[in-house]
């Protein structure tokens, strides 16, 4: 199996009802905005998709109804991050089974292991499947740093094929292309940063702000690969207050408040997270809403070739 690690892949969110369910009519919803703005493929069960609150039964609901929903227009591909090896290999097996196309997986989940047990650790999960996986690589958020000499390790698993490039370092993308070539595709995990990294040669943009404003990440990934650069940064400049509601530790809740304002979301959340309340709210709020409010007209972009 294959995916072309190119293009928009938006780390959805996890839509749930007001009674905490899953609410599969409005994250169908979402899925058909994400792909008539011209996404790339579907990452389910990320930070995003708070997968570390979701049981095995919803985590297989999302994927077989997305992939449903989907008809094979774009890959779905599920987020591993466990704190076991037991346990990933557990999630890589259910992966193939309900039909995902690929796996993203962060380190070894609460424990921070060293070189030799990352790379075992990653080697292991990618031994026992022959989907293709994108290691994700987030350190400020995940206390492991996925260095080039552990990559160089995992040059050995062929079907480690993308890096999800999360360091907030731009020169790490340099720095893997020296090394590596095309070995690995690199997308860009960190939304204030993705037009850098395009720039400088990323292949895709892992995306959070999508998940509210798929037109606009999608237009700007499209218009920097296509040169048009003036373009892409003016719209950049637009969207930078909104992406950078995606480096917060409530991303989550941000990121789903403007869901809920761009009309193709709900701020519902599962506990221990909670709704924004009170000042943080107004102010979440005043960001999104300006946004909204200033929207820009965009060209015509889904012609352009990647």
């Amino acid at each position: 199996m294959q995916i072309d690690w190119r293009g928009v892949f938006p780390a959805v969110t996890t839509k749930f009802t007001n009674d905490d369910k899953l609410d599969l009519p409005l994250f169908e919803k979402n899925l058909q905005f994400q792909l008539d703005a011209g996404v790339n493929g579907i990452i389910l069960g990320g930070t995003l998709g708070e997968a570390s609150v979701l049981t095995t039964d919803e985590k297989e609901t999302l994927v077989k109804f997305a992939i449903d929903k989907i008809g094979g227009k774009v890959p779905v591909v599920i987020n591993i991050a466990e704190g076991s090896t037991r346990e990933a290999l557990q999630q890589a097996a259910y992966a193939k089974a309900w039909g995902a196309k690929g796996i993203m997986i962060l380190p070894p989940m609460r424990y921070k292991a060293d070189h030799r047990e990352t790379v075992t650790y990653f080697a292991t999960v990618a031994k026992s499947t022959d989907l293709p996986i994108m290691i994700y690589n987030n350190p400020v958020d995940y206390k492991i740093d996925v260095t080039p000499d552990m990559f160089e390790d995992l040059t050995a698993s062929a079907n480690i094929t993308a890096i999800k490039e999360s360091t907030r370092d731009v020169t790490n993308v340099t720095r893997l292309i020296n090394r590596f070539g095309d070995r690995f595709k690199i997308l860009c995990g960190v939304d204030t940063l993705a037009m850098e990294e395009l720039l400088l040669g990323a292949d895709g943009w892992v995306a959070g702000l999508v998940c509210a404003f798929p037109r606009e990440t999608v237009a700007i990934y499209r218009l920097v690969k296509a040169g048009h650069i003036e373009e892409a940064r003016n719209i950049y400049r637009w969207f930078m207050p909104l992406l950078e509601l995606d480096i917060h530790p409530k991303l989550v809740q941000y990121i789903k408040l403007a869901e809920q304002q761009a009309g193709i979301g709900s701020e519902n959340v599962r506990a221990p997270r909670l709704t924004l309340v009170g000042e943080e709210r107004e102010r979440v709020l005043k960001t999104i809403d300006t946004g909204i409010a200033t929207r820009p007209v965009l060209p015509e972009y889904l012609h352009l070739k990647m």
